[in-house]
């Protein structure tokens, strides 16, 4: 077989695997759900109370139920069976889509109430983040694992392209977020109905008696591990800093000038940068100095979120933000793959839980914090000081974490 179809085949090497298929198929729909569905909630949200505050309140809304039940989820996925709960999950998201689009009928939307369905949605993902991070060892051998990571990441953020784009032009077409939810509800369907193919493999795991012992050893462990504590850490205030998510509609109507259709746009840009380097990296597999490597593109990922705050262009802006998730593609594929080999099956539940939580924290409550500091400062203020403060953090973490500035491979031992 010629050198170039051997790496053809090495580069997609997971998808000869039935149950990662199927899987990556239910996690992509699911995935586009909760997107298209994001960019109809900010864009609703937004146009009946027209303050950045507000679209804070929609990612905190979305993080509290992950803080609170992180300790429970974990433990849950690490004894039932995944497969199972991730069934329930994704029936959990076409449940949140149908609330919404009844809510979205009403003569009268009401805020607090779509707040209410954003808390349950909350709920479900605090329970499918750890369950579906933990069954994918389970999907592939584990010399195929870091493929299979990058194929999940890229999987990810393709879902992350098409959804806001779909939502984004659906809200334009119909005028309003109803046929969006009604999309979104049918997308999730499928979610489920592909999640009831999977057959993952069966690994035995140690009963582990109930008690406070047990529900802490995630969290225990992961302070343990200087190397995922420092990489899961500097992505948590990376992003919770740098994040820009959450004021995008205010970008999008205020700034740049543009409809739905360019929020959509600005929603799918990072995800366009993240699968492309993705994809880049399924065939160019990460060698060396992996460490090393998360830090810089975590500062690139600060220096574009302040390319993307001064910007009064929106193909500059959308340059920008395409570099925003090519750079944090590296550092998720880094981070995802250290920690899933480096932890036992039997507490990948309790450990991705804690991930989950950091997480939720960097994305959920770092929208808090920008239509916060949007709030006080201004909406392209708080986007640059994001943007330095992701730069602190970077040069920080640096020095506090020589363990992780040292990682050199992808391995079970991260060196």
């Amino acid at each position: 077989m010629p050198a170039s179809q051997e790496n053809k085949i090495a580069g997609r090497i997971a998808f000869t695997y039935p149950a990662f298929v199927f899987y990556q198929i239910a996690r992509f729909f699911v995935v586009a759900s909760t997107e298209m569905q994001s960019v109809a909630v900010g864009w609703q949200v937004y146009d009946i109370t027209h303050r950045a505050f507000d679209l804070g309140l929609v990612g905190l809304c979305q993080f509290l139920p992950g803080i609170t039940l992180f300790l429970v989820s974990g433990n849950v996925a690490d004894r039932f069976n995944r497969r199972n709960l991730l069934m329930l999950c994704y029936a959990g998201f076409a449940t949140c889509s149908g609330l919404l689009l009844y809510l979205s009928h009403r003569e009268t939307p009401s805020v607090p109430m779509i707040y209410a369905v954003l808390v349950l949605l909350g709920v479900v993902r605090s329970f499918s983040g750890p369950v579906s991070r933990a069954l994918l060892p389970q999907l592939v051998p584990e010399e195929h694992f870091a493929n299979a990571v990058t194929w999940h990441s890229t999987v990810f953020q393709v879902a992350t392209i098409l959804g806001p784009s779909i939502g984004g032009l659906v809200y334009a077409a119909f005028r309003g977020p109803s046929a969006v939810y009604a999309t979104a509800l049918s997308s999730a369907g499928i979610a489920v109905c592909c999640s009831t193919l999977i057959r993952p493999k069966l690994i035995a795991r140690v009963r582990e008696p109930i008690n406070l012992s047990t529900v802490l050893a995630g969290l225990r462990y992961i302070t343990k591990q200087k190397v995922i504590l420092g990489s899961i850490s500097l992505d948590l205030f990376a992003v919770l800093l740098g994040g820009a998510v959450a004021l995008l509609p205010v970008y999008a109507r205020e700034i740049l000038h543009t409809g739905p259709w360019g929020l959509g746009l600005l929603r799918t840009a990072p995800g366009v940068g993240a699968a492309a380097m993705a994809i880049l990296l399924a065939y160019r597999p990460l060698r060396g100095h992996v460490g090393a490597t998360m830090l810089v593109c975590v500062g690139g990922f600060g220096v574009f979120t302040i390319v993307f705050g001064i910007s009064r262009n929106l193909i500059l802006s959308l340059m920008a933000l395409m570099l925003v998730g090519a750079s944090d593609m590296v550092s998720v594929v880094i981070r995802v793959t250290l920690l899933q080999l480096m932890t036992p099956d039997q507490m990948r539940g309790r450990v991705n839980a804690v991930d989950m939580v950091f997480i939720g924290a960097s994305n959920e409550l770092g929208q808090f914090e920008s239509g916060l500091t949007a709030s006080w400062f201004g909406t392209v203020p708080a986007v640059i000081l994001g943007g330095i403060g992701t730069l602190v953090v970077t040069a920080l973490w640096a020095f506090g974490f020589p363990e992780l500035r040292r990682a050199d491979k992808l391995t079970s031992t991260g060196n």
